[in-house]
């Protein structure tokens, strides 16, 4: 897998392919972009787990955080990483060991994370890895919501983008329900 270069095709299926995320470096911090990635994917229907050893047994955005995805009441198909590059495989390493238990499908490595050692580990374990991008920016693209907003078009229109990738459609009809 070349991660430098990620398909649409690649995204919408893992995006599509997974229905709860837990979000390891999850922040109470409403300024936090892992607080508000995780705002995001709650309200497109996706099942969050915030993962935060330094605020565990609290809630964010109404969830119980754990301290580890050992501690994970329910499964988990997606681990959205918001540590660095480092600590990434460690996060990892934690995942591999529990994937069954799990079930998990992908590691997704934030804006900025990239290791490629452990994503080769992964890879070997069977997931599917995404790193250096972020779930919420690319379900806007690819749904077209930041075309919807007038980002990066240059022109804020009232028209619906043209959705005509198969991919990107069935991203919307197959948005997780919670």
């Amino acid at each position: 897998m070349n991660h430098d270069a990620y398909s649409d095709d690649y995204i919408v299926g893992v995006l599509s392919g997974i229905r709860s995320i837990a979000v390891v470096g999850a922040s109470a911090n409403p300024v936090r972009a892992s607080f508000i990635v995780m705002q995001y994917l709650i309200a497109k229907g996706y099942k969050v787990h915030p993962v935060n050893p330094g605020i565990a047994g609290q809630t964010i955005l109404g969830r119980k955080v754990y301290a580890r995805l050992a501690d994970l009441d329910e499964g988990a198909d997606c681990v959205d990483i918001f540590r660095n590059s480092q600590a990434a495989g460690a996060v990892v390493q934690e995942a591999l060991a529990i994937k069954d238990k799990l079930g998990l499908k992908v590691i997704w490595m934030q804006l900025g994370v990239r290791n490629d050692e452990a994503a080769a580990a992964a890879e070997a374990a069977g997931l599917k890895v995404v790193m250096n991008r972020c779930p919420k920016i690319e379900y806007g693209r690819l749904s077209g919501e930041i075309g919807w907003l007038g980002v990066n078009t240059g022109v804020v229109s009232s028209r619906l983008p043209r959705l005509s990738p198969a991919g990107v459609q069935s991203l919307l009809i197959k948005a997780p329900k919670q």
